[in-house]
């Protein structure tokens, strides 16, 4: 618990200037993130993938050519770009002709590669983009993340007796989910419709909000099923060995992250919390 508390004051004392400063000192710690998030992913496949060293080094700089798109954007109307993704499955598809060697690098191991360079690259990419959109937007996020997923921890602590899915994740309880996503909706709401938009509906925003909410404990369990996948007790520890729980804060974000993109991606000109503020 202590080396807990000091990872994560040593984490925020940095995290918090960079948020403030914006600029190119956000876009380089998100990019430093997301690199970190990668690292992570290929250490957990290399246990069961074959990953050449080159492919490796490729995915990380098209993994920073992702995220540093549209850094000086403060528009939200995102765009996937399909000649981008087109030139990326070349980028990992075409490596298996000069290979030729299954042993070496295969189907699965692009596919993995692939997968965790799209989801990390676009993720974070839209979290620079939301940043210079507003920051508040992000603080609310990050309120999603932070109090969803410390408060399930504590209150499955105190009163979980109900196991959630104990094949994937054996101490998650369904106690601790809905406490955590009550607190995560009621801290969050409250900073929403005080700081970011006092004439919003809160009967809106509570509902998006739990929707997050939901969408982030979900999203922690996917890292779950993969750590299960690949017979792995724990994510490896970057910074004073921190334990699985503050890893997976990162992947809470991330979830939310991606389902605020599937709105953006499918309607460009859809803000899911716009929408609550015309209500």
């Amino acid at each position: 618990m202590k080396t807990r508390v000091i990872s994560a004051i040593f984490i925020m004392l940095i995290f918090i200037p960079v948020l403030l400063l914006g600029g190119i000192y956000f876009d380089i710690g998100i990019c430093l993130l997301a690199a970190g998030g990668l690292y992570e992913l290929i250490k957990v496949g290399k246990t069961e993938e074959k990953l050449p060293i080159v492919m490796q080094i490729i995915s990380y700089l098209v993994l920073i050519y992702i995220c540093m798109r549209n850094i000086n954007s403060v528009d939200f109307n995102y765009k996937f770009s399909y000649q981008m993704l087109s030139t990326i499955l070349l980028i990992y598809f075409l490596p298996l002709v000069f290979y030729n060697d299954n042993n070496k690098y295969n189907i699965k191991s692009a596919m993995f590669l692939l997968g965790s360079v799209i989801l990390l690259g676009y993720s974070f990419n839209l979290i620079i983009v939301y940043r210079n959109y507003e920051i508040t937007r992000i603080i609310y996020l990050l309120l999603i993340s932070t109090m969803t997923d410390t408060f399930a921890y504590i209150t499955g602590l105190l009163i979980g007796t109900h196991k959630m899915v104990p094949k994937i994740s054996p101490k998650k309880t369904i106690e601790g989910f809905i406490g955590g996503v009550l607190i995560g909706t009621i801290v969050s709401t409250a900073y929403y419709v005080t700081v970011i938009n006092p004439s919003s509906s809160i009967v809106i925003v509570s509902l998006i909000t739990m929707s997050l909410c939901v969408i982030g404990q979900l999203g922690d369990l996917v890292f779950s099923m993969i750590k299960r996948k690949y017979d792995v007790k724990d994510f490896s520890n970057l910074i004073f060995k921190i334990k699985k729980s503050e890893i997976k804060k990162h992947y809470n974000v991330t979830a939310i992250i991606l389902f605020v993109f599937s709105f953006s991606v499918n309607s460009p000109y859809l803000l899911i919390l716009e929408f609550a503020a015309t209500v």
